[in-house]
């Protein structure tokens, strides 16, 4: 299985990096620690997780960030990196 995290989601994961390390130095870097190692989990769980808003949806460990996800072959391709505490609509919005 391979991985591909899309740009979209790549500037989530930046965005957050950005906020946690606005409040505390050193958070932002534990947050992508944490979230890629979230990610890498998919290596082994991918597609167990259950379907939201049309994407598989892994909800971090650590973080209230939800990783959300599609399956084609051996390609599991992230969508967004998006933080649970948001309004369900603007989700759904952005996933649209």
């Amino acid at each position: 299985m391979k991985i591909e995290i899309l740009d979209q989601a790549q500037g989530d994961l930046i965005e957050a990096f950005h906020f946690y390390e606005k409040r505390e130095r050193g958070l932002g870097s534990y947050f992508l620690d944490c979230l890629f190692s979230d990610i890498d989990s998919l290596l082994l769980y991918a597609g167990i997780h259950q379907v939201v808003f049309g994407y598989h949806r892994c909800l971090s460990k650590r973080f209230p960030f939800a990783v959300y996800y599609d399956l084609e072959g051996e390609l599991i391709r992230v969508h967004a990196v998006l933080d649970c505490r948001q309004n369900p609509s603007s989700i759904r919005k952005r996933l649209a």
